[in-house]
């Protein structure tokens, strides 16, 4: 019963291979492949793969990217299931205006912070930040209800709009000070912070919201490079989608 889970996010695509489609299961493998690569993951990546008896996945890259996806699947005959954002799963609430509108990475992610937060103790009021292409920072209360997230650019994109809106600023990627005296780090530093201010307001509006201070979980692929910048503090999970999406597949499956 082995479960292949994917997260096909806005520049890679993202898998890992389990046992089984349940919760705590053994990873048998992983690998990650930039989207224009999609075409090789058949005869690469998954050609020596035992072949997955059930497929579920994430997509927020679009129709002709999903298309691409599944092309490579036929590899082994077997059709993924795509979740689609709804009112409730897993115990969480989903209180978007339109909740079918929110990024299904981002129900994802946050269904797999309340279950990783339930089993390490007593329910708390989660923040759950993904830094990406884009960073979300989402808003779960104490009954795993989502109150709200914001979103706000990535670190490549805030540079290029720099580059692009400003004359003089092409300069190599910085480090991050407490004062930068240079335009590289200066660059580095006023991104960095900005997602770490947005972190730290989200976790103050829920503390005042909640009552209670919250858990604040971090992922994706440039989350190991914001977590040690951080002004308040984080739990760094890389595997916080597909934690997800195990949770979903195990309740479904199960």
């Amino acid at each position: 019963m082995t479960f292949l889970a994917l997260d096909v996010g806005n520049t890679r695509l993202k898998w890992a291979l389990y046992e089984a489609p349940r919760v705590g299961a053994r990873l048998l493998a992983h690998g990650a492949q930039f989207l224009e690569n999609i075409e090789k993951l058949a005869e690469g990546d998954w050609a020596d793969l035992p072949p997955p008896n059930w497929v579920m996945g994430c997509v927020v890259a679009g129709d002709a990217v999903k298309r691409r996806v599944e092309e490579q699947l036929e590899l082994w005959d077997v059709v993924p299931r795509w979740v689609v954002s709804s009112s409730e799963e897993a115990g969480v609430v989903n209180g978007y205006d339109h909740p079918a509108r929110l990024g299904t990475d981002r129900w994802v992610a946050m269904i797999g912070a309340r279950q990783r937060l339930l089993s390490q103790g007593p329910a708390r009021p989660c923040v759950v930040v993904m830094v990406g292409t884009a960073v979300t920072v989402e808003a779960l209360d104490i009954d795993g209800r989502f109150l709200g997230g914001i979103i706000l650019p990535g670190h490549g994109i805030m540079l290029r709009a720099l580059e692009s809106g400003t004359a003089g600023l092409h300069v190599p990627t910085g480090e991050v000070r407490d004062f930068p005296t240079n335009t590289s780090d200066a660059l580095t530093s006023g991104g960095t912070f900005a997602i770490a201010g947005a972190v730290q307001r989200m976790v103050e509006n829920l503390q005042k919201h909640s009552g209670y201070a919250p858990v604040c979980y971090m992922t994706g692929g440039a989350g190991w490079k914001m977590a040690p910048s951080m002004s308040t503090p984080v739990e760094l999970v890389e595997s916080l989608i597909f934690d997800g999406l195990l949770e979903i597949a195990d309740r479904r499956l199960g």
